[in-house]
């Protein structure tokens, strides 16, 4: 009876490499994509705000879903509750989302505020918590959980004005960045393959 010998961290490490590498330029294409919608929902928030309610209705919905599977796959580790509680905050704001898309901006920015509140709120927990057990990097998780507790006081303190295009140019302003990122990483998969090819 034979075992197979786990992976290797360099092997592992060097098929994600190659894999990049042969396909830069698709990274690059999607990069330039989101750049481009990001732009545009960055300028025309109020079209976005609508446009987009669905789309964050899934990513919540998704986003939360995924993570309450891998909360309760890790249900040993620290900060379970607060994670199961940030998993189902995301769903129900996906639901309610999905549930009264065109009902008004006002309520889809209240569901926004309200789940940046919470979502800080646990996040800061979490990290609190991971911080008592010596995990690293809690402090990216704490930074994190006050970023989402600032853009909520922001978006309620221009309440109705920030109600027309809050959802629009939070999504563009995280599709710019997520573009950007993607085409940094295809730019240096590039440069990488072009290295190995001298």
């Amino acid at each position: 009876m034979t075992l197979d010998k786990p992976a290797d961290d360099g092997d592992v490490e060097h098929t994600v490499a190659r894999a990049i590498h042969a396909h830069w330029m698709l990274f690059l294409i999607e990069g330039i994509v989101l750049v481009v919608l990001g732009a545009a929902a960055i300028i025309l928030p109020v079209v976005a705000t609508l446009a987009f309610t669905l789309v964050i209705g899934w990513l919540f919905l998704i986003s939360g879903s995924v993570g309450l599977v891998t909360t309760f796959w890790m249900r040993n580790a620290p900060g379970f509750w607060w994670a199961l509680v940030s998993a189902a905050i995301a769903i129900v704001a996906g639901i309610l989302l999905f549930r009264w898309p065109l009902n008004g901006t006002l309520s889809l920015t209240l569901v926004l505020i309200a789940f940046f509140a919470i979502e800080g709120i646990a996040t800061l927990f979490y990290a609190l918590e991971h911080r008592a057990q010596l995990s690293g990097r809690w402090g990216w998780m704490a930074a994190s959980g006050i970023v989402d507790l600032i853009l909520a006081g922001i978006i309620f303190a221009g309440l109705p004005e920030t109600a027309t295009w809050a959802l629009g140019l939070l999504v563009g302003i995280n599709m710019l960045f997520g573009g950007t990122a993607m085409i940094g990483m295809a730019l240096a998969a590039r440069e990488a393959a072009s290295d190995r090819a001298v």
